[in-house]
């Protein structure tokens, strides 16, 4: 099956091309030479781009859950919901902190989850941002980014075959895949 057309109002992601532009952030941020003590990532989007950083440079990994796109099937923002504690592997929050997610698209959720860190975290003394896209639109800008999307385009990412799979249709989905 055929990757449908890239155009200003939808942007198709591949798993190669996520991984690349994951490779790219990673890269960018080193060049960069600024050094951090720990990767916060933004559950969901966030995970895989702060797992790979996180074994990348060789530092412990923080996860932060937010939620805020829920309704119309996770296509319309609604409230933001922020969990009320950071899973981390080694240690607390603190020091030189990069925060990385998939995407800063209105940029609420960074404005918001910038706030709860700097109120719950005395510790962090500096707090950076690392995203693969940077939506035209957003009120927030990263300091590390991959691509900036100035139409805002609607990013349909590899992983999003997951969001509408259930339990009961894995047996036919995994029979499909072997037939590719």
């Amino acid at each position: 099956m055929s990757t449908p057309t890239n155009d200003d109002s939808h942007l198709w992601v591949t798993w190669d091309d996520y991984n690349r532009l994951i490779e790219r952030l990673t890269l960018q941020v080193h060049q960069s030479g600024w050094k951090f003590d720990k990767i916060l990532c933004l559950a969901r989007g966030g995970m895989r781009v702060g797992d790979v950083m996180s074994r990348i440079f060789d530092v412990p990994l923080g996860i932060l859950a937010t939620s805020s796109y829920r309704e119309a099937a996770g296509t319309k923002q609604g409230d933001m919901d922020i969990a009320q504690f950071i899973t981390i592997t080694r240690g607390t929050l603190s020091g030189r902190v990069l925060l990385v997610d998939d995407m800063v698209d209105t940029g609420k959720t960074f404005s918001k989850v910038y706030d709860h860190l700097k109120r719950q975290f005395a510790d962090i003394t500096e707090l950076r941002s690392a995203v693969l896209w940077w939506k035209g639109h957003s009120q927030a800008t990263p300091d590390y980014y991959v691509e900036k999307l100035p139409t805002n385009p609607w990013i349909h990412q590899p992983f999003e075959d997951y969001d509408s799979l259930r339990p009961h249709q894995l047996e036919a989905w995994i029979r499909k895949g072997s037939q590719s």
